[in-house]
């Protein structure tokens, strides 16, 4: 687990390789391992044959993290606080052993192997694209439990290390050396080590900022006013972006606050308390499971066919230059793949070039890619006017106009090209797939590829099965996706597919309240405190009307003589018919603006849809948000539209913001129990209708 090695210069190499695992963690057993070689470490000093340590790995990547899977079935308060105090111990332990230490990072570390390498004195990484720095941890809804937090503010600085604590960003080595977070980068294994000795042999005691006299946190403490300041700033941000709702951020705001006004030992004693109380908190639970469980499930193979062999798509087409396709476009460069480029004009498909070159000078420009790696992606871009040009391309994916002529000529004019063995994807979001397929002549290899905007930030892609798609190409689809590290669920050809279909409720609910009477700023304002990303009218609009309504439209199709209508369209029609406010881009709908950006809502909207309810039940609005997109998920799940409890959560938080500290719309009733949820529902089924029903096979369901 832990190899020792020392040379002739009484330098210590110790090498983390853990057995029967592809990367190295921190977990309860290596901290304990940790101890006796530390003491081993204090007897040769004090021997007088010991210059300094060097801690590396010999595995690819440096150290990955802590024991999730064991962290998440630990519910005793005591054990998990002693296992953070353990971890804290083992560290301390390892930047006072009185000689110099440093980390040789040979690749990612992140979590509690990110706070190994903050516990030693010096950190020199090896400058490698895959290499990435960080904590993850609040993605989770944890907050780092080995001392990382009360480093890093004594190296960095409160309000600098709060966003690298809060955002769960993963940083290159570049920015990581920006950042401070690394001391050196090397070009190869070799050198690292070479930079590592000779740092050692030029250091003769190595001490810790917060264990000398005198010394301070960068920028102050929460008792100087600038720091007090950001702190009360953060927080008002938390409450009006709805993010207080997340966990971990409000741990990470109240142990900045609370810690760097103690010493540094009692603020990482702060630090395993708070850890202590969000490890068994509901939302911590949640999170582990979508993020955890639910995303090992899918990216395990979950919902793929099986018994095809991986796909590995080397070129890809793509057909459109405007945003979305030039979003996908830059995906596939971002992995490897090389992209030719298609609209109706040679100038038109340059528009997509300018967008990928764009998107790289800002990312040259903040350090999170080099120059070239920048000049590599460009070469790898071709645009045309011709389809000729997909000859060799594995997969194919139109980004066009949402109309099915138009959809349909661009996909015959590429299969005049492609073999036979490539996949052909659409990007539509509300033409059923088998429809689209008609006239294909290939329709097994046509296949739904639904990215959600921006294509290059959002983590989901939804795989639509047409009618005639076989097997096969699910499976490619779904490799694909995974190639270009995004979340793959595989969905039923229906209406509305799974994502819109479900984030639909959303908005029709918020539309409901407004001609119930309720103050559309109150409608936009709660939504956002259930946890959504933004107001159901200001996504409405965002969406357009039009395609609102056409999703209630095609549910009416579906369901026939079964179907009620739902009490938002009134509204709708009259938005769209009597008051011509159609949304976003007309620039004007239940938001006013100035060019692209909202600005306010409409003042129009209480004289259209009097808000006489003076008073209002904000938790029982928010929760006919939440259980209006809960109930259609469970409809979705019972009527095979979508296969699997972890790919109905991930798509959910993905796809369109479902609160991730609820763990996604099918978790969200195990949180809230099940009796307790179906009861609820009954009272809502009483009081506003039809669409509050609970479905049959609900408890079935929520207990895979």
């Amino acid at each position: 687990m832990i190899y020792y090695k020392k040379d002739t210069d009484h330098i210590v190499t110790l090498t983390l390789d853990m057995a029967g695992r592809d990367t190295n963690i921190i977990n309860h057993e290596v901290s304990r391992a940790f101890l006796p070689v530390i003491e081993h470490l204090r007897a040769e000093k004090q021997k007088g044959t010991l210059r300094g340590v060097i801690i590396t790995s010999a595995k690819k990547t440096f150290c990955t993290g802590g024991d999730l899977e064991y962290l998440s079935k630990t519910d005793d308060p005591e054990a998990i606080f002693q296992l953070a105090e353990q971890l804290k111990t083992t560290f301390r332990a390892l930047e006072n052993p009185g000689v110099p230490v440093v980390a040789a990072i040979n690749g990612s570390a992140l979590g509690a192997g990110f706070e190994l390498a903050l516990a030693c004195h010096h950190r020199i990484a090896i400058d490698k694209n895959t290499t990435r720095f960080g904590f993850p941890e609040a993605q989770l809804g944890l907050i780092p439990g080995g001392g990382g937090i009360a480093r890093l503010t004594w190296l960095l600085g409160v309000q600098k290390a709060y966003p690298i604590l809060t955002g769960g960003h993963r940083y290159n080595p570049q920015e990581a050396l920006q950042l401070g977070l690394i001391d050196e980068l090397a070009v190869n294994d070799r050198e690292m080590k070479e930079k590592a000795k000779a740092w050692i042999m030029n250091t003769r005691e190595a001490r810790r900022p917060w264990d000398q006299k005198g010394a301070t946190i960068p920028g102050g403490t929460a008792k100087d006013p600038a720091v007090v300041i950001f702190l009360r700033n953060e927080s008002a941000r938390l409450f009006a972006t709805g993010a207080h709702r997340l966990p971990a951020q409000r741990a990470l705001l109240n142990i900045l606050y609370e810690g760097s006004k103690v010493d540094f030992d009692t603020a990482s004693r702060l630090e395993s308390r708070h850890f202590t109380s969000l490890l068994r908190s509901k939302e911590t639970k949640n999170m582990i499971k979508a993020f955890w469980s639910d995303q090992n499930f899918i990216k395990n193979g979950g919902n793929r066919p099986k018994g095809f062999g991986k796909f590995r798509p080397r070129k890809v087409g793509i057909i459109g230059a405007g945003r979305m396709g030039s979003g996908i476009a830059y995906v596939c460069l971002d992995y490897g793949m090389e992209v030719v480029l298609k609209d109706v004009s040679k100038p038109i498909a340059e528009r997509g070039l300018d967008y990928v070159s764009k998107r790289l000078e800002q990312m040259k420009a903040s350090g999170r890619k080099k120059p070239e790696e920048c000049e590599a992606m460009l070469r790898r871009i071709q645009t045309t006017e011709s389809s000729a040009d997909f000859e060799d391309c594995d997969l194919v994916i139109e980004a066009v106009f949402e109309n099915r002529m138009v959809k349909q000529k661009v996909m015959r004019e590429a299969e005049e090209y492609i073999d036979d063995y490539s996949l052909f994807g659409t990007n539509t979001i509300s033409i059923p797939i088998t429809k689209l397929a008609q006239g294909s002549l290939r329709p097994a290899n046509y296949i739904g590829l639904h990215f959600f905007p921006p294509a290059e930030e959002v983590p989901l892609v939804e795989i639509v099965r047409g009618a005639e798609t076989s097997d096969e190409s699910v499976a490619r689809a779904f490799d694909f996706v995974r190639a270009i590290r995004k979340t793959p669920i595989v969905v039923k050809d229906d209406w509305g597919f799974f994502a819109a279909r479900v984030q639909n409720t959303f908005i029709l609910e918020g539309i409901t309240m407004l001609s119930e009477g309720y103050p559309p700023a109150l409608i936009e304002n709660l939504g956002v405190q259930a946890g959504m990303p933004k107001g159901a009218l200001a996504l409405a609009d965002h969406l357009g009307l039009n395609m609102v309504l056409r999703y209630e439209n095609q549910a009416a199709e579906h369901y026939g003589a079964k179907y009620i209508q739902h009490p938002a369209v009134e509204v709708l029609r009259v938005m769209l018919e009597e008051l011509q406010r159609p949304g976003q881009q007309k620039r004007a709908g239940f938001y006013n603006y100035q060019g692209e950006q909202p600005a306010g809502l409409w003042k129009g909207l209480e004289e259209a849809f009097s808000s006489s309810k003076k008073r209002a039940k904000h938790e029982e609005l928010m929760e006919r948000f939440l259980f209006a997109q809960v109930l259609e998920a469970v409809w979705c799940m019972q009527e095979k539209v979508i296969h699997s409890v972890p790919a109905a959560n991930l798509g959910s938080i993905f796809g369109w913001g479902f609160p991730a500290f609820k763990g996604g719309v099918i978790q969200y009733v195990n949180d809230y129990g099940v009796e307790a949820f179906i009861k609820r529902c009954g009272v809502f089924k009483k009081k506003y209708g039809q669409r509050f029903s609970v479905p049959s096979k609900l408890r079935s369901i929520v207990s895979r």
